[in-house]
């Protein structure tokens, strides 16, 4: 994949600025407005495709349901430039998607999502494509001070000065024609999310956070962040496992549903429910007969091609030498965890006010658990610039060289002089 130059976030390939509303001197200008344009056939993609790839930046979003399907299905995109706002029908008899997909792969334009992992899980399963370069305003509002997760909605009231409706959020996209509220709701999802990015971009290069947004935004653009194995699929149950001695029976439960689900492209749990999945793991029944008496599943199972597949399932399981399965990984509790975690949740409660960083994107409370446990262990948290603000000074935290007290009301970090030069140290001035 190509490398992201996050240079451009504040200027384009022509060297213009869109974060100070700079516009190609050889184009005539016209009102950021536009007219909306709802695009069904693939010759009038290629055409506003060829339009858009002129602009330093794209703003993107997708409307989807997935309710009754294992993969999202894609019902509307919507995609502006600072000249218009188009919206594209996926669904409509005569087109072609291929033009907007090589346009998301165009290097020479940034894409601007608003929390971007469901529209790119989408274009991933679809064409293969994640757009590159990317710029989550999500990401970039915490970075920016915004606080965790922000809306939306907020960044275009407090950035936009822009009220959005989102009445028609949990409309049947699917079904048509769309109504006029719809279209206007749709549309407004990437007009108001210009003057957001401008903002935002604004703020990260007068900061000079370019490259901490980029750290996150390399996680967005890999691959692996969309595949779902079905060998893998037992990890998001681990937590559920009581013996070790079931975890190859999960293991090979879960694949098959997951693979199930994947070839039907139904929803995992209209397969086989979580609470019946454990409970097969845990009874682990040897005939149809036994499966059909588990009180978790579903009345007839046991007689369907499922309730085979599901037998054979465990037989699998049952069978791996337990050397040869990975270890359970439980959490394990050192003297005195809970207090080091509560402080270091107050150290990070401060270093996010003063650094003006979300705390969420900083660290999670998984992450000060497992640093309370081993701060030695390469971690997120230890590492860019989550190191430089935060990770250091936890570590030194954890080995007593860092004192908090409070200074006329003010809660101040406080290195210990310990006759010695350590990261947090040299970095203090970051939460002075």
């Amino acid at each position: 994949m190509p490398t992201t130059h996050y240079s451009s976030f504040l200027f384009g390939r022509d060297g213009h600025n869109p974060a100070i509303g700079c516009r190609d001197k050889n184009r005539p200008s016209r009102s950021r407005k536009g007219l909306m344009n709802i695009i069904t056939s693939s010759a009038k993609l290629a055409a506003a495709c060829e339009r858009l790839a002129r602009h330093p930046y794209i703003t993107v979003d997708t409307e989807f349901m997935r309710e009754t399907t294992y993969y999202p299905k894609l019902c509307l995109l919507q995609v502006a430039s600072v000249e218009e706002a188009l919206l594209i029908d996926p669904l409509a008899q005569d087109i072609d998607l291929e033009p907007f997909f090589s346009l998301l792969r165009d290097g020479r334009v940034i894409k601007v999502f608003h929390a971007a992992r469901q529209d790119i899980e989408i274009f991933w399963h679809m064409a293969r494509t994640i757009p590159q370069p990317l710029f989550d305003t999500q990401i970039a509002a915490m970075v920016c001070g915004y606080g965790d997760q922000v809306s939306y909605e907020q960044l275009a009231n407090d950035l936009g000065n822009a009220r959005i409706d989102k009445t028609q959020r949990f409309t049947d996209w699917s079904r048509r024609p769309l109504s006029e509220a719809q279209l206007n709701y749709a549309k407004a999802d990437v007009t108001h999310l210009r003057a957001v990015y401008e903002a935002l971009a604004g703020k990260l290069a007068a900061s000079g956070r370019e490259s901490w947004l980029a750290e996150d935004m390399a996680v967005l653009e890999a691959p692996g962040t969309y595949e779902t194995k079905p060998e893998d699929a037992w990890q998001r149950l681990a937590g559920r496992l009581k013996k070790q001695r079931d975890l190859g029976v999960l293991i090979e439960i879960a694949a098959w549903r997951e693979r199930d689900a994947q070839k039907r492209d139904v929803p995992r749990q209209r397969v086989l429910r979580d609470d019946a999945l454990m409970e097969v793991v845990q009874a682990r029944p040897q005939s149809v007969e036994a499966l059909g008496r588990l009180r978790a599943v579903s009345q007839g199972l046991e007689r369907s091609r499922a309730g085979q597949a599901i037998i054979a399932a465990v037989e699998r399981g049952v069978a791996i030498d337990p050397k040869n399965l990975p270890p359970l990984a439980r959490r394990t509790r050192l003297p005195r965890h809970d207090s080091t975690v509560e402080f270091l949740k107050l150290l990070l409660k401060i270093v996010s006010q003063k650094t003006g960083v979300a705390s969420k994107i900083i660290a999670t409370v998984d992450d000060l658990d497992a640093l309370a446990v081993s701060a030695t262990q390469a971690q997120p948290v230890l590492t860019g610039w989550r190191g430089e603000i935060f990770g250091d000074l936890a570590r030194d935290a954890i080995a007593g060289r860092v004192a908090l007290a409070l200074e006329r009301g003010e809660p101040r970090i406080i290195t210990l002089d310990s006759g010695e030069e350590t990261p947090s140290r040299r970095r203090q001035a970051l939460v002075a």
